[in-house]
């Protein structure tokens, strides 16, 4: 009895915490998604997760453009995993300058490690914005992120911690805004950036601000 009642207090927890959350993922087909530059397979349903296959990829798109947005996810990657969230993306350019990019990476990997820029490792607004905490968990492991996008504001949480809190704002170098044009980005679409790597992705939902 008592498993079952702390099993009931955990579920109402989780129900809770993602109250006004709506799903992105139905668990068997990608509709509602659209891919663009795909690559081999694109990406595929197993399982009930979303799968950028080591010989796929390319940038799998909401149909829908979010603008301030809570987006929770779970994803998994492959040792020296390697691909990203585009937010406020358009659906043709490169979305981590038309849009934005926030960094997926194993970024410990020996392929990685010691010849990547601090706006590279995992969880930075990729080439602008580093990350400045450490909570990813070993590659093969589950890891839970939280993407909060309000006005200028971008939260970055992972596994509990937040890793990033950038300030869109405070960027006013004209040469970094003509190489990024997509930090003036109001809205776009939410998608996942593949770069030729195995990397899963599960429990998609987000809520509008």
């Amino acid at each position: 009895m008592r498993v079952l009642i702390a099993s009931m207090i955990l579920a109402g927890a989780a129900m809770a915490a993602d109250e006004g959350f709506v799903s992105l993922f139905d668990g068997k087909t990608l509709a509602g998604w659209q891919l663009v530059g795909g690559r081999g397979p694109g990406y595929v349903v197993d399982n009930g997760t979303i799968v950028c296959p080591k010989d796929g990829g390319g940038n799998l798109y909401t149909g829908k453009q979010y603008g301030n947005f809570i987006f929770r996810f779970g994803f998994k990657m492959e040792p020296g995993g390697n691909n990203g969230v585009g937010i406020r993306s358009p659906l043709t350019g490169d979305a981590a300058y038309q849009g934005m990019e926030i960094q997926i990476l194993d970024h410990d990997h020996e392929l990685y490690k010691g010849k990547i820029k601090p706006t590279q490792r995992h969880g930075s607004v990729y080439d602008v914005f580093p990350a400045n905490g450490e909570a990813l968990k070993p590659a093969g492991e589950w890891n839970e992120e939280e993407i909060r996008v309000d006005g200028s504001k971008v939260t970055v949480t992972l596994n509990g911690k937040v890793i990033s809190a950038a300030d869109l704002s405070t960027v006013t170098d004209p040469a970094v805004l003509k190489k990024h044009p997509g930090l003036l980005r109001k809205s776009g679409h939410l998608g996942f950036l593949g770069h030729g790597s195995r990397v899963e992705f599960r429990n998609l939902r987000i809520k509008e601000l």
